[in-house]
């Protein structure tokens, strides 16, 4: 058995690869349209780490989507928790649940995925302004 992918369905394509990719840091990897489906699949990676996707699904019908808390979350290892947490700030994501542990933020995209940074290797000393900077929304 191999994995493949995770799927998450977005509801604005413009708004989703702005956040997986110019923020977050993914590379689409390849895309799909269906016209005969009505729908279109975008693959996205790592850089470096083809072989571990996330498939954006994005319905050319409007439909509504709930939180997808039930969905539980995304998770990458980064270099620098504060520096991927400072990155993502500067560009306008809100940091749900900063690193105030040195290992661990959580951030959400624009349908509401939540979305787990965590420090490669052990935790970083704590450090400010994470280490008092409190929650903002669900995680």
């Amino acid at each position: 058995m191999k994995y493949l992918h995770t799927m998450v369905r977005v509801s604005d394509v413009d708004a989703s690869l702005d956040f997986y990719c110019a923020k977050l840091g993914l590379e689409e990897v390849r895309r799909t349209e269906s016209p005969q489906g009505r729908f279109t699949l975008i693959f996205l990676a790592a850089p470096g780490q083809p072989e571990a996707q996330i498939e954006l699904t994005y319905n050319w019908d409007p439909e509504v989507y709930g939180e997808g808390r039930n969905f539980g979350h995304l998770a990458y290892e980064v270099d620098d928790i504060y520096a991927a947490c400072e990155r993502l700030m500067a560009a306008g994501v809100t940091i749900n649940r900063p690193p105030r542990d040195g290992r661990m933020a959580f951030v959400r995209s624009p349908d509401n995925i939540s979305i787990e940074l965590l420090q490669v290797g052990p935790a970083k000393p704590p450090a400010e302004p994470w280490a008092s900077m409190p929650n903002s929304g669900k995680w």
